[in-house]
This record gives C-alpha cells, sequence and structure tokens, in this order.
C-alpha cells in the first residue's frame, strides 16, 4: 500500500524543513511513503529547499492558484502516481507528523474513508478567544450543512483514500475544507474524526486577512454547497418563509379593513409571488442537482481510466534524489 503526503506551499522555503523533518518515515500497514509539494507560485526558494530536503514530487505552478486549486492539484497528481491512501498537511508545521499514522490507520483498516483531524482548539494557545469561538460556530454549521459530526471542519490535516480522493470535486477557489465535508456527508462517504495534537505556530495564517473576511467567505461557501447538494429544502426553506410572511400580512390587511392598507395588499401579494417562485426554483435546482450527480459518477470513472494509463500533469516535477535536479 503506497502512502502519499501532500504538502501545500507558498513561500515556505523558512517552514519546510521542520514540517519534513517531522513526517513518518514508517507506517505499519504501509509499504511506501512519498512526499509531494505543491508549490504555489512562491517568489522565494521553496522549490529548491524541497528538493535539496529529498522530497519525492513537485507540482509546480508559476504563478499562485488559490489553496483549492492546489489541493486538487495535489489529489490528482497523487492519484496518477498510484496513491492507495493521501494524507495532506500543512507547510508551516502546525499539525505534528505523529499523528500522520492515526490518522491513516482507520482507512487501512477499512473503518472510513475519509480521515480529519481534530484540533484541540479551546487548549491551543496562539487561537484568540474569537477565533475559538467561529471555529466551533463554523464547524456546527458545517454539520447541520453536511448531516455529519465533523468538530473540526476547518482543519486541512486530513486523509483520503483513493476512492474517496477520486470522488473530490471542488468548485469554489478560496478553500476545500468545507465543501468537501458537506460534499462526503451528503454523498454518505465514511468519514471520520480523530483527535490530534497542534504544534506552535511558527507564522501566521496565510489564508484570511480578518476573522470577519474569513467569515463572510466561508459563509459563502456554506451556502453554495448546501445549495449544490439540498437544493429542494434550501428554497422551500425560503419560498415558505416568504409565504408565511405574506399570509400573516394579509390576515392583517383582512383585519384592519382594505381602506387606507393597500401597501399592506402589494406586499403581501410581492411576498405571496416570491415564495412560490422560490419553491418552483427549488425543484428545478434539485433536478440539477439529479444531472449533477450523474456527471460526478462519469467524472469518477473518468478518473479511474485516466489513473490507470499514468497520465501525469505536465507541471509536475519528479526529483533525482541523487543530485536534486529534474
Amino acid at each position: 500500500m503506497k502512502l502519499f503526503i501532500q504538502i501545500p506551499c507558498y513561500n515556505e522555503a523558512a517552514t519546510l524543513k521542520v514540517t519534513l523533518d517531522d513526517l513518518p518515515k514508517k507506517i505499519d500497514g504501509i509499504d511506501e511513503i512519498k512526499v509531494l509539494i505543491i508549490n504555489d507560485g512562491s517568489k522565494d526558494d521553496t522549490v529548491q529547499v524541497a528538493k535539496d530536503l529529498g522530497v519525492d514530487y513537485i507540482v509546480n505552478f508559476r504563478r499562485n492558484r488559490g489553496l483549492a486549486y492546489g489541493f486538487m492539484a495535489g489529489i490528482d497528481a497523487c492519484l496518477h502516481l498510484g496513491a492507495d491512501i493521501i494524507v495532506n498537511t500543512d507547510a508551516d508545521n502546525q499539525y505534528s507528523g505523529f499523528d500522520i499514522e492515526k490518522l491513516v490507520r482507520p482507512i487501512i483498516d477499512k473503518q472510513a474513508e475519509v480521515v480529519i483531524g481534530a484540533r484541540p482548539i479551546d487548549d491551543t494557545p496562539h487561537f484568540s478567544k474569537a477565533k475559538k469561538k467561529f471555529q466551533h460556530l463554523g464547524s456546527y454549521v458545517v454539520q447541520k450543512a453536511s448531516n455529519s459530526d465533523m468538530p473540526d471542519a476547518p482543519s486541512g490535516f486530513r486523509a483520503y483514500s483513493r476512492q474517496a480522493a477520486m470522488r473530490l470535486n471542488v468548485i469554489n477557489e478560496y478553500t476545500y475544507t468545507l465543501e468537501t465535508i458537506i460534499q462526503g456527508g451528503r454523498n454518505k462517504v465514511a468519514m471520520k474524526s480523530i483527535d490530534i495534537a497542534t504544534n506552535p505556530e511558527l507564522r501566521e495564517s496565510r489564508l484570511f486577512k480578518s476573522m470577519w473576511a474569513y467569515m463572510k467567505r466561508s459563509g459563502g461557501v456554506i451556502i453554495r454547497s448546501y445549495m449544490m447538494y439540498k437544493p429542494l429544502r434550501f428554497f422551500s426553506t425560503v419560498g415558505i418563509a416568504f409565504l408565511i410572511a405574506g399570509l400573516i400580512i394579509g390576515i392583517r390587511f383582512l383585519c384592519l379593513g382594505a381602506s387606507g392598507h393597500i401597501q399592506s395588499l402589494i406586499l403581501m401579494a410581492i411576498l405571496l409571488l416570491t415564495g412560490v417562485h422560490m419553491i418552483f426554483m427549488g425543484f428545478q435546482a434539485d433536478l440539477t442537482a439529479a444531472n449533477r450527480k450523474i456527471l460526478e459518477d462519469i467524472q469518477f470513472r473518468v478518473k479511474k481510466l485516466e489513473c490507470s494509463e499514468e497520465n501525469v500533469t505536465e507541471d509536475l516535477i519528479v526529483v533525482d534524489k541523487k543530485d536534486g535536479n529534474n
């Protein structure tokens, strides 16, 4: 069984050595461990440092493409290179390499297809009080949207079986963490959460400029993902809310009498029409979601064929361990 550890990098020359040194060299049940770096347009010496430190493969972008794109490019490369299990971790050594064995064990034992590391959020010193509250709130919302029990939805420390990795499909350009959980939960993928440890902070997070910006963008990802997988429920809920508001105003209009309350009548009509329109939109979106499931199944089958042919992305650099050159 072949394990690939993929590490997205953007200007990580200073922290990469610490991260790589922390990775396990041997795991029971794993025959081979490979390390793959996704260089997301770094402007420092990340690529050269990775080569000098002996990584096996580098997916190299000439400009920054974003976390979600880099994650999926890494998954694609690992699959084409024959990975049976793929672990994603951060280049700033936030997650403990010792916990990778805990992360892959449920997949090796065929107890889960996706395993997500749950950080001790409340006991992490470099997390502010606001960040801790928002992390819990965000995870709770994702749990409801995905119908799962993942306690740390934003965690990027996770493992995928080969089959689960082939079914990944990330639409947004911001982050893969929330959307993939909602996708997995709604598609009834066997997911499991494992408690993990975290290392001291080596640098500040680059994912977002402020907590409010993070909440805004994450909220958009959650709503969009839920709309894709449960459109009828989403639009029907909104539509029923409009209908109830319209009925309340209509009852008020009848109780007060028609004289002098024509504005209420107009508002009632607008709300009722909007509610009916939203419900019909839900039915249309539900048909689109059904087509999406068919397309995802086709995509899965195409990926299986592509990976069996071992077609590797053109941006992949295979590192020669003898001299550190391509």
